[in-house]
């Protein structure tokens, strides 16, 4: 660590100290001294995890992505931490009991997206501390924000709260997959474990450490998440025998059917002729509109002057039928979608190739609202190609899961509400994310728990080439990672009054 960023870290003990409580917090001035001094080694730890990427998609990084998470989550203070085989990629179930009277789950995940180093600015595994003009300096690597940051930065918070002589004032439970980058697969395989279950069963609710605060200092709260289904449609001489076994002279397209072709009359059934909304039969049966609450929530959190950025962000310049900003927001949050991931078949390289191929595939995926189901979305899917003979058409799920809602009173929120207001931090309420994540394993039954994200600080490009986490801010209303670790510290003593009332 360079001689700037250490200063910058020894003065941010007087800015950590003297901020405005959530909750009463004790020894607070100690807490975040004790955040200080751990900044390298918080730091180091981060940079360590990021170059043992656990990808599942590619089958990288298993089982060692989840025996490096088990150690991980008893260097912070967890009592027991142990290994859950899955079908899949096995997960890690870890408690901590502080002897306190309330008890709140933590859900992480500890795989990352696949990379293409070659798109890179900086090597993806290598965590490089890089200037980030006018805010700051961050880590580029791949999975620093989403979501190997925050969870470090939680992870931290424990440390401090225990090196400071204090003890936590909830238990926590603690839940972490290796499969969420590929719709949390066997999740609710780990979920089911009696003794998982019985842990969770005692919490208030479970959240998510994220990076939800914005350039200009604002924080954003979400009330859920729209749900997720990966899947793959296959048509091929796999699938029937009257497509060839390889792929085969162009000519031969004038008396043997086409995989490619017979794959896009398919897709073509999935949406309307606008070329967006879903025509899947029955699609909208069970989707729940958007209340009036919501649409208000929507509306307070439009910043004048925002569209133009996040147009620019996108690479956009208008929204679909060239609606409104405000119409598009609504339409974001409360819109199910089937989506074209990737579309392949036959020749792709250079210039031209007479073959009739072999095979074509699609990768979709569905994004769901309430009150959809995954079980639900894949029936109709299935009814829907079968109805108009599509028997050829293979249908392969890979993953995924329904929506999960939160109410708005709930301790989760009520205690992030707290916090910002307290903090003087301005804030946004979201009715869900349009992403997803599967927050439905603990929101729906048996657990029917609030289920929620929160975190300070600052990232940005997940999924994306040079990914990147703030650690120093240059900006005191943007926090850098001691001021989002010392957020945890006030959250855990916020939901622990917030669940006494």
């Amino acid at each position: 660590m360079n001689r700037a960023l250490a200063g910058w870290t020894l003065g941010a003990v007087i800015a950590l100290a003297g901020a405005p409580l959530a909750a009463e917090t004790p020894d607070r001035e100690k807490i975040a001294a004790t955040i200080a001094a751990q900044h390298d080694a918080t730091v180091k730890a981060l940079q360590d995890w990021v170059a043992l990427p656990t990808i599942a998609a590619e089958k990288r990084g298993t089982p060692e992505g989840a025996e490096y998470m088990r150690k991980l989550a008893l260097d912070a203070g967890f009592q027991q931490a142990k290994i859950i085989p899955t079908d899949g990629v096995p997960a890690v179930f870890a408690t901590l009991d502080a002897g306190a009277k309330t008890t709140v789950g933590i859900y992480f995940m500890y795989d990352v997206k696949q990379f293409d180093p070659a798109e890179w600015s900086t090597a993806p595994l290598e965590a490089t501390l890089v200037d980030r003009p006018g805010e700051g300096t961050a880590i580029v690597g791949r999975g620093v924000v989403n979501q190997k940051g925050p969870e470090m930065a939680f992870l931290a918070a424990i440390k401090a709260i225990r090196a400071s002589g204090q003890r936590l004032p909830v238990n926590l439970v603690l839940v972490a997959e290796g499969e969420e980058e590929v719709a949390s697969t066997h999740f609710d395989q780990v979920v089911a474990v009696p003794e998982v279950q019985a842990a969770l069963a005692k919490a208030i609710g479970v959240f998510i450490p994220s990076a939800n605060q914005n350039r200009d200092g604002s924080a954003g709260i979400t009330l859920g998440a729209k749900g997720a289904v990966e899947f793959q449609l296959v048509v091929g001489g796999e699938t029937s025998d009257k497509y060839p076994k390889t792929d085969i002279h162009s000519s031969n397209y004038a008396r043997i059917e086409s995989p490619a072709w017979r794959l896009v009359k398919a897709l073509d059934t999935l949406v309307a002729d606008d070329g967006h909304t879903p025509a899947i039969d029955g699609w909208f049966e069970n989707v729940q509109p958007l209340t009036a609450r919501q649409r208000e929530l929507i509306a307070e959190s439009i910043k004048p002057g925002a569209e133009p950025g996040e147009k620019a962000l996108l690479g956009v310049g208008r929204w679909i039928g060239d609606e409104d900003y405000r119409t598009s927001l609504e339409r974001f949050y409360s819109q199910p979608t089937v989506n074209i991931q990737g579309l392949v078949s036959g020749y792709t390289g250079e210039g031209g190739k007479t073959v009739l191929p072999a095979r074509a595939e699609a990768k979709l995926e569905f994004r769901l609202v309430p009150n959809m189901t995954r079980a639900e979305a894949v029936s109709k899917l299935q009814a829907h190609l079968a109805k108009r003979g599509f028997d050829d058409v293979r249908v392969t799920i890979s993953g995924g899961y329904g929506p999960n809602e939160t109410a708005e009173h709930s301790a989760l929120i009520r205690a992030q509400k707290k916090l910002f207001e307290s903090q003087g931090i301005p804030y946004t309420i979201r009715p869900r994310n349009a992403g997803s994540w599967p927050g439905v394993v603990f929101n729906g039954p048996p657990l029917n728990l609030p289920a929620s994200q929160f975190g300070l600080g600052r990232g940005g490009g997940a999924h994306a080439p040079n990914e990147w986490f703030l650690i120093t801010s240059t900006d005191p209303k943007v926090y850098g990672l001691d001021q989002a670790t010392m957020a945890y510290v006030d959250y855990l003593y916020a939901l622990a009054e917030e669940a006494a009332k």
